[in-house]
């Protein structure tokens, strides 16, 4: 499967099987991310994989949503604004920025190999923060929930803008 087919099969997945996430693929798609590109390469990035019952019940009241108490495993991705690249000329902190790459590298990795995947945002950031003990600067920005989808889960169709409303040739 090429990158474009990826990106047109990929979709937020809220609802999953219990089957188990296996190890094989669960490194695969950390290992897409740990190789993600980031602003003057400073990687501010850290993956938090959250497995066991008492994680997954501790993060689940950061985001309370059946879907989402559905998935077998969760990955926190934080961000480190101490070490990321802030532009010179505005001091624009790209921690976020970087977040958002390597987990679009770990949606893509596991729309690969059968997995799914959905962005989580809105969460509580504070709490998420203090149930797992992260220092300051560190900022849990992403938890994305992965999973094998379940058989009634239905893919939504993708509405996009046509090209010609988002592409400019100058």
């Amino acid at each position: 499967m090429n990158i474009l087919e990826l990106a047109q099969k990929r979709h937020s997945v809220r609802s999953y099987t219990s089957q188990a996430v296996e190890q094989e693929k669960l490194d695969y798609l950390l290992e897409t991310a740990r190789l993600a590109p980031s602003a003057v390469n400073l990687q501010p990035w850290s993956f938090i994989v959250l497995q066991s019952e008492e994680a997954k019940r501790d993060i689940q009241e950061c985001y309370d949503r059946d879907w989402f108490k559905t998935a077998p495993l969760y990955i926190v991705v934080c961000g480190n604004h101490h070490i990321s690249w802030k532009r010179a000329s505005d001091n624009k902190d790209h921690c976020d920025i970087d977040i958002a790459i390597a987990t679009e590298h770990i949606a893509l990795a596991a729309e690969e190999v059968g997995l799914g995947t959905c962005w989580v945002c809105n969460f509580d950031a504070a709490k998420c923060h203090k149930l797992l003990q992260l220092p300051e600067g560190i900022e849990p920005i992403v938890i994305l929930p992965i999973g094998y989808a379940s058989n009634d889960f239905v893919v939504q169709e993708k509405k996009r803008k046509p090209s010609e409303d988002i592409i400019l040739y100058l």
